[in-house]
Order: structure tokens, then sequence, then C-alpha cells
């Protein structure tokens, strides 16, 4: 990765910092974007953007991370929480895309890694409001792959269950939670930012060079084992 431009929105906290920090050790130039600005340009990826400041004229890769976790009964969840929802996960990488669609198709061989949720594959009580976001953004993934393939422009998306990030820390208040959450998964235990910031590194590398259109399950056997 080495020379290769990356953009990065979310880049200063849980999975983005973490995907940041493995592509800056190997020689990464990383164009950093986040709501709070701390470390980072300021981008408020729910607002309606026209412009992203300071990108580079050649974008060799994309990682959208924004995301929420509100979790309610359906009854609960209202017009405006799915808008929400709408406009910080799916909405907002529409924009960030749109914006850099003009760098990308500049490189040799550009990557884009977007995020959903094992909750799209496998049903969740009181995941309406995140899923359905998340199912927008696989609907994307697959789109553009296809729709960007002839310029080399390779999409895919990680599906992780939940993870050990600031976003997730109300889940995971208490030991007893955590523990909770570990047992519900086959592999024993809840993702790491690094756990998923790796898998990052695999699709934006070469080593995925014939990987576009894909949403890698990466959730501790939770989608598919029992």
């Amino acid at each position: 990765m080495k020379g290769k431009s990356i953009v990065i929105v979310g880049g200063n906290s849980g999975i983005g910092q973490a995907t940041a920090r493995i592509l800056k050790e190997q020689g990464a130039n990383l164009f950093l974007y986040s709501k709070s600005g701390e470390g980072t340009i300021t981008l408020d990826a729910a607002s309606d953007f026209q412009e992203m400041p300071n990108l580079p004229e050649v974008i060799d890769g994309v990682v959208y991370c924004p995301g929420t976790i509100n979790l309610k009964p359906f009854h609960r969840i209202s017009i405006a929480d799915f808008q929400k929802e709408l406009e910080v996960n799916f909405l907002g990488a529409v924009r960030v895309l749109q914006t850099c669609m003009k760098g990308l198709k500049k490189s040799d061989q550009a990557s884009v890694v977007l995020y959903s949720t094992v909750a799209v594959q496998t049903g969740m009580g009181f995941h309406a409001g995140i899923s359905s976001a998340k199912g927008a953004i696989e609907g994307l993934t697959r789109s553009l792959a296809a729709e960007w393939a002839p310029a080399h422009i390779r999409v895919n998306a990680i599906a992780p269950s939940l993870t050990d990030t600031p976003l997730a820390s109300a889940l995971l208040s208490t030991e007893e939670k955590k523990e909770a959450s570990n047992k519900r998964h086959p592999l024993g235990r809840i993702g790491k930012s690094e756990d998923i910031a790796e898998s990052t590194l695999f699709l934006l590398s070469p080593q995925s060079s014939w990987m576009t259109g894909q949403i890698l399950h990466l959730d501790g056997g939770m989608s598919s084992l029992k």
C-alpha cells in the first residue's frame, strides 16, 4: 500500500482509526475525515455537503466508516429515526462516493470498502432501523461494483457482528454485558477494531484484486453457525 492515496471517512476512532494506523505503517498517504475534526478534516457525513476539502487528484481507495447503533422496538422507531439512520449509514456514503468518483477513476486499480452489519442477513429483533439502512449499503455495493467494473474500481462491503468500538460502548458498558455478548458468538468473543481493519486492508490491497461486489461476513460465525 506504499504511496497509495486512501480516503477514510470516520478515521479518528474505532474501525476507521485502526485501519488508518495499519495503512500508515504500510506507507499509504492518508486523507482522514470525521465529524469531530479531531486530527482529521472536519466532515459531517449526515450533512448535505457538496465537496470534500483537500482530496487528492488520484484516489486509490475509499473507506466509509460512519455508522449508528440505535436499537429499538419497531413501534418506537420514528420516521425521523429511520431518516437519521439512512443519512449517516447510506446517504453519507453516497455523497462521499459521488464526490470521490472522479479521483477513483484516475487510479489504475481503485477499491471502495463500505460496512454493513450481520443483522441484514440474520434477522434480529430491534434492528429494523440499522438493518434497513445497511441493507441499502449492500445493494449499493453490488450495483456500483457492476457499474464501476469497466473503470477497474472494485466495491466490496464488510458485514461485522458486534465489535468493541466507541460506537458500541453502551452495549458493552459492563463486564456482564461483554461476557453475554461474547457467548452469543460461536467463536466465543465479539469483534475487535483490528479484526475489521485487517480485512479492510485486504479489500484495499492488490491481494483482493479479483474480488468485487462481495459482502464479507466477518462476524465470529454469527451469520452461519449455531
